[in-house]
Protein backbone atom coordinates (compact mmCIF):
# COMPACT_ATOMS: atom_id res chain seq x y z
CA UNK A 1 0.00 0.00 0.00
CA UNK A 2 1.19 3.33 -1.11
CA UNK A 3 2.15 5.84 2.07
CA UNK A 4 1.34 9.12 1.28
CA UNK A 5 2.13 12.69 2.73
CA UNK A 6 -0.07 15.64 2.29
CA UNK A 7 1.35 18.85 2.42
CA UNK A 8 -0.93 22.17 2.99
CA UNK A 9 0.24 25.96 2.68
CA UNK A 10 -1.19 29.34 2.33
CA UNK A 11 0.93 32.40 1.89
CA UNK A 12 -0.51 35.29 4.02
CA UNK A 13 -2.53 37.09 6.53
CA UNK A 14 -4.78 38.08 4.55
CA UNK A 15 -6.33 34.46 3.81
CA UNK A 16 -7.33 32.00 6.44
CA UNK A 17 -6.33 28.97 8.49
CA UNK A 18 -9.28 27.16 7.49
CA UNK A 19 -7.19 27.21 4.06
CA UNK A 20 -4.97 24.25 5.36
CA UNK A 21 -7.95 22.73 6.34
CA UNK A 22 -9.56 22.73 2.62
CA UNK A 23 -6.72 21.66 1.39
CA UNK A 24 -6.15 18.58 3.22
CA UNK A 25 -9.90 18.07 3.51
CA UNK A 26 -9.68 17.81 -0.68
CA UNK A 27 -6.50 15.79 -0.53
CA UNK A 28 -7.73 13.27 2.11
CA UNK A 29 -10.84 12.41 -0.20
CA UNK A 30 -8.49 11.42 -2.90
CA UNK A 31 -6.51 9.27 -0.53
CA UNK A 32 -9.40 7.45 0.35
CA UNK A 33 -10.62 7.21 -3.10
CA UNK A 34 -7.23 5.34 -4.34
CA UNK A 35 -6.86 3.15 -1.00
CA UNK A 36 -3.57 5.11 -0.17
CA UNK A 37 -2.45 4.88 3.42
CA UNK A 38 -1.94 8.11 5.49
CA UNK A 39 1.42 8.21 6.54
CA UNK A 40 1.55 11.79 7.94
CA UNK A 41 0.53 15.81 6.92
CA UNK A 42 2.54 18.75 6.81
CA UNK A 43 2.21 22.30 6.52
CA UNK A 44 2.80 25.90 6.66
CA UNK A 45 0.65 28.80 7.46
CA UNK A 46 1.19 32.57 6.49
CA UNK A 47 4.44 31.98 4.91
CA UNK A 48 5.03 32.49 0.95
CA UNK A 49 5.79 30.12 -1.70
CA UNK A 50 8.67 31.98 -2.81
CA UNK A 51 11.48 30.22 -0.71
CA UNK A 52 11.65 26.92 1.04
CA UNK A 53 14.11 27.55 3.55
CA UNK A 54 12.24 29.04 6.57
CA UNK A 55 9.22 26.66 5.75
CA UNK A 56 9.17 24.32 9.11
CA UNK A 57 6.80 22.22 7.26
CA UNK A 58 8.18 21.57 4.24
CA UNK A 59 11.96 20.75 5.89
CA UNK A 60 10.36 18.26 7.85
CA UNK A 61 8.94 16.77 5.01
CA UNK A 62 11.89 16.69 3.31
CA UNK A 63 13.48 15.20 6.34
CA UNK A 64 10.86 12.10 6.88
CA UNK A 65 11.00 11.58 2.75
CA UNK A 66 15.06 10.89 3.58
CA UNK A 67 13.66 8.43 6.48
CA UNK A 68 11.78 6.86 4.04
CA UNK A 69 8.57 7.86 5.80
CA UNK A 70 6.40 7.63 2.41
CA UNK A 71 6.63 7.03 -1.49
CA UNK A 72 4.42 9.53 -2.59
CA UNK A 73 3.58 13.74 -1.24
CA UNK A 74 -0.08 15.22 -1.96
CA UNK A 75 -0.72 18.91 -2.54
CA UNK A 76 -3.52 20.87 -3.70
CA UNK A 77 -0.87 22.16 -6.51
CA UNK A 78 2.45 23.01 -7.18
CA UNK A 79 1.78 26.19 -6.39
CA UNK A 80 1.38 25.09 -3.01
CA UNK A 81 4.59 23.02 -2.56
CA UNK A 82 6.86 26.49 -3.84
CA UNK A 83 6.01 29.31 -6.26
CA UNK A 84 9.77 29.61 -6.47
CA UNK A 85 11.22 28.05 -9.78
CA UNK A 86 14.58 26.85 -8.59
CA UNK A 87 12.91 25.27 -5.22
CA UNK A 88 10.53 23.37 -7.53
CA UNK A 89 13.13 21.79 -9.20
CA UNK A 90 15.23 21.36 -6.36
CA UNK A 91 12.54 19.65 -4.45
CA UNK A 92 11.43 17.89 -7.03
CA UNK A 93 15.13 16.31 -7.35
CA UNK A 94 15.87 15.98 -3.89
CA UNK A 95 12.22 13.70 -3.92
CA UNK A 96 12.87 11.85 -6.53
CA UNK A 97 16.25 10.61 -5.21
CA UNK A 98 14.29 9.59 -2.04
CA UNK A 99 11.94 7.51 -4.39
CA UNK A 100 9.17 9.79 -3.48
CA UNK A 101 6.64 10.76 -6.29
CA UNK A 102 4.80 13.87 -5.89
CA UNK A 103 1.43 14.43 -6.84
CA UNK A 104 -1.18 17.15 -7.02
CA UNK A 105 -4.74 17.02 -7.22
CA UNK A 106 -4.58 19.95 -9.99
CA UNK A 107 -1.48 18.88 -11.78
CA UNK A 108 -1.54 14.66 -11.66
CA UNK A 109 1.88 13.49 -10.96
CA UNK A 110 4.57 15.87 -11.16
CA UNK A 111 7.94 15.09 -14.36
CA UNK A 112 10.61 17.37 -15.28
CA UNK A 113 7.84 18.82 -17.66
CA UNK A 114 5.06 20.04 -15.12
CA UNK A 115 9.07 21.67 -12.75
CA UNK A 116 9.74 23.25 -16.09
CA UNK A 117 6.77 24.75 -17.60
CA UNK A 118 4.94 25.22 -13.98
CA UNK A 119 7.83 26.51 -12.29
CA UNK A 120 8.05 29.19 -14.84
CA UNK A 121 4.78 30.30 -14.51
CA UNK A 122 4.71 30.47 -10.31
CA UNK A 123 7.49 32.32 -11.18
CA UNK A 124 6.45 34.63 -13.51
CA UNK A 125 2.99 34.67 -10.70
CA UNK A 126 5.73 36.19 -7.95
CA UNK A 127 7.31 38.63 -10.35
CA UNK A 128 3.79 40.28 -11.20
CA UNK A 129 2.62 40.38 -8.16
CA UNK A 130 5.37 42.40 -6.32
CA UNK A 131 5.37 44.76 -9.57
CA UNK A 132 3.37 48.26 -9.21
CA UNK A 133 0.14 48.14 -10.27
CA UNK A 134 -1.23 50.76 -13.03
CA UNK A 135 -4.10 51.40 -10.71
CA UNK A 136 -2.82 55.06 -9.61
CA UNK A 137 -3.44 56.13 -12.79
CA UNK A 138 -6.82 55.32 -13.29
CA UNK A 139 -7.09 57.11 -9.65
CA UNK A 140 -5.64 59.91 -11.60
CA UNK A 141 -2.36 59.33 -9.90
CA UNK A 142 -0.01 59.55 -12.82
CA UNK A 143 3.21 61.55 -12.49
CA UNK A 144 5.64 60.96 -14.17
CA UNK A 145 6.23 60.06 -18.15
CA UNK A 146 4.00 60.20 -20.75
CA UNK A 147 0.80 57.96 -21.80
CA UNK A 148 1.09 54.18 -23.25
CA UNK A 149 1.09 54.58 -26.72
CA UNK A 150 -2.90 54.44 -27.88
CA UNK A 151 -3.85 56.41 -24.72
CA UNK A 152 -4.09 60.29 -23.83
CA UNK A 153 -4.62 61.36 -20.36
CA UNK A 154 -8.27 62.52 -19.38
CA UNK A 155 -8.07 65.82 -17.32
CA UNK A 156 -11.60 65.14 -15.94
CA UNK A 157 -13.91 62.41 -15.84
Amino acid sequence: MTRVALYARYSSDNQREASIEDQFRICRERVERERWQMAGSYHDAAISGASLIQRPGIQALLRDAQEKKFELVLAEALDRISRDQADVATLFKYLRFAGVTIVTLAEGEISELHVGLKGTMNALFLKDLAAPRPIAACAGGWRKGRPVVGFALATAW
